[in-house]
């Protein structure tokens, strides 16, 4: 995933004035490639800095929403299993507002159009759809790309010296585990 992120990254650097429309449909394209939407909003502040960036990740999340949208009348078997797993994982009553859609899309592990298909099954039309889509993808977007723009702005001793601070955690939280074989445990009895 981090070669695809640099390869990509290179792309849009070397595209000139193409870069914004290679960055929004890299919006769309992600879910083929499995990335999440925190990671290209990351790289959008990264690329073009916290507000161009945050209005190319809004298009973008937002044309996302809307292939979804589309998708979901394209094929309403794969919808009626996505709200399976929707009742399985949220309950089966379960109804958000706006605003809490908003914080749930902040939530990297919590998939993008789960949330989304919530956003159908609370919205009576397309417009509505659309709307309450577009307003709680701008929080998602203009946080992740300030914190992509931060990141852009560090120093390379600053960013060394956070990566050496990570290595220690890296080791104190690897899994403690030791895995004897079954015969080394249990050797031969004309073995010892």
């Amino acid at each position: 995933m981090q070669h695809l992120g640099a390869f990509v990254m290179t792309i849009v650097e070397a595209s000139g004035l193409f870069a914004p429309l290679l960055f929004i449909s890299f919006h769309l394209l992600r879910p083929i490639f499995f990335l999440p939407v925190a990671f290209i909003c990351i790289s959008g502040g990264v690329l073009f800095g916290a507000i161009t960036g945050s209005v190319y990740s809004i298009v973008g999340v937002t044309l996302s929403s809307l292939l979804f949208y589309k998708l979901s009348e394209w094929m309403p078997k794969t919808l009626k299993k996505l709200v399976v797993l929707k009742k399985k994982f949220f309950g089966k009553h379960s109804s958000f507002s706006t605003g809490q859609i908003a914080l749930l899309r902040l939530i990297p592990f919590i998939h993008f159009h789960l949330i989304s298909l919530c956003i159908i099954e609370m919205s009576g039309n397309f417009k509505e759809y659309m709307k309450t889509s577009f307003y709680s993808n701008i929080p998602l977007a203009v946080i992740y790309t300030s914190i992509g723009q931060w990141i852009s702005s560090l120093s390379p001793f600053l960013m060394g010296a956070i990566l050496l601070l990570l290595l220690p955690l890296f080791y104190l939280l690897r899994r403690k585990e030791v895995s004897i074989k079954w015969h080394d445990f249990f050797a031969p009895e004309g073995a010892k």
